[in-house]
């Protein structure tokens, strides 16, 4: 059973030869070239390094594969206005050989994933991610789709809640659900957005970014990218950064406490609904949100 099936219930089982056999009939020019898994904690595409310059990501679901559509008319406009290195789509490969979804090749970027706990230049990288997210904010093309996660906080309880009591059915996972459930609570007392909507990438979590020599070189998985409230890009604060670095991002940010608590409050639902769901599939997505918990817990004491 591949990694997908194992994750997602419905996945398509996807291996190096279903990719060479779709390279071979859609870029035959690029036919030739190696195809090597790559090792990854995503939770939406499967990807494999094509030679030494390009990768090709596909959708392990179908919900994926609407994401496929949206990268490809919006990146190659949003990259020009950011900065740092976004995917750049080199081909746009479709349905075939069994495979139900589209699917794409990107050039290669370098880097890699930064690992919470471990960074080389934390406030720096801090930084860093405060310039894409401004960046990200400034943008102004019209016609955007609205992000995912990007509505209001209240559309998130119900399964936020649902989480909690999964949780409290596991208790070896050792989760404080009442402490989680009162910054939960605090997150929907907090006054919602009421400006504009802005860009976001929506997830912003260590799996999609890059780094080298502990600063930002990439951001990566633009699939839940469109417009919202601007906290819904907060998740590095606790997902990644330790707290000095955490307050140089909100500083640099400007952000109103109304709004830090939002974020705190939606970066939090994400780790509480993914640690039940991936516990035992992923142990990257499960580690990081067990890591959330505990800064979002430890900066509630704090």
């Amino acid at each position: 059973m591949s990694t997908a099936q194992m994750m997602h219930p419905g996945a398509h089982p996807v291996d190096e030869d279903l990719v060479r056999r779709l390279i071979a009939g859609q870029f035959p020019r690029w036919a030739g070239l190696t195809v090597e898994r790559l090792p990854s904690g995503g939770t939406v595409n499967e990807m494999y390094r094509l030679g030494d310059g390009m990768v090709v990501r596909l959708p392990m679901l179908a919900g994926g594969a609407e994401d496929v559509a949206m990268e490809r008319e919006w990146l190659p406009r949003l990259a020009r206005r950011l900065p740092t290195a976004v995917p750049e789509v080199l081909g746009a490969g479709e349905p075939a050989q069994g495979y139900p979804w589209s699917w794409s090749v990107y050039r290669w970027l370098a880097g890699e994933n930064p690992e919470a706990g471990a960074l080389h230049e934390p406030v720096a990288l801090a930084r860093d991610l405060a310039a894409f997210v401004a960046a990200m904010r400034g943008i102004t093309l019209p016609g955007a789709p609205e992000a995912y996660r990007g509505g209001p906080l209240a559309l998130l309880d119900a399964p936020t809640r649902a989480a909690i009591g999964q949780l409290r059915g596991i208790p070896e996972e050792g989760v404080d659900c009442d402490a989680v459930t009162a910054v939960w609570e605090d997150a929907l007392r907090a006054p919602e957005w009421d400006g504009p909507p802005v860009w976001l990438h929506s997830d912003l979590t260590p799996g999609n970014l890059l780094v080298d020599g502990g600063r930002l070189t990439s951001v990566i998985d633009f699939g839940c990218m469109g417009v919202g409230d601007p906290a819904c890009d907060l998740f590095p604060a606790w997902n990644l950064l330790p707290a000095g670095a955490r307050a140089v991002f909100r500083e640099r940010l400007g952000v109103d406490d109304a709004t830090w608590r939002r974020g705190r409050g939606r970066t939090l639902s994400q780790a509480l609904n993914a640690l039940p769901y991936y516990r035992t599939t992923n142990p990257v997505m499960a580690a990081n949100a067990r890591h959330v918990i505990r800064e979002v817990l430890g900066e509630d004491l704090r």
